[in-house]
């Protein structure tokens, strides 16, 4: 009985045996799956390197931001300095400016105080 019980196992694992019918469309149909696994796992890929290139992108622009937001916070200052300077200088002119033609005022009213300069001829 174990002789015939280990006959009819050598024979199973030496593939003997007659497959069940059904077992070329089980594995045909196990083969499309696999297939279809090979594509859906495709498609996740390549979405997932689509997604990383991405958020690849967006930190290389963060990085980009931050130094031209950088450049231009020192650039603007810079400007604002010479902003303010160039409007005390103008401020200063006008200043100038108002006291020269006030004092010119005052040397006129001065010279024409409402009397004729006399003559030497009288």
């Amino acid at each position: 009985m174990a002789l015939g019980v280990a006959v009819v196992a050598l024979s199973l694992a030496a593939g003997c045996a007659e497959p069940p019918p059904d077992a070329e469309a089980r594995l045909a149909a196990l083969e499309e799956e696999g297939k279809q696994m090979d594509a859906a796992l495709d498609t996740v890929e390549d979405r997932l390197l689509g997604n990383q290139a991405r958020m690849h992108l967006w930190q290389e622009l963060g990085e980009r931001h931050k130094t031209v937001s950088a450049i231009h916070c020192k650039h603007a200052d810079a400007n604002l300095a010479a902003i303010l300077e160039h409007e005390e200088r103008q401020e200063e002119k006008a200043r100038k400016l108002k006291r020269s033609h006030s004092l010119a005022s005052v040397d006129s009213t001065v010279l024409t105080s409402g009397q004729e300069p006399q003559s030497s001829h009288d």
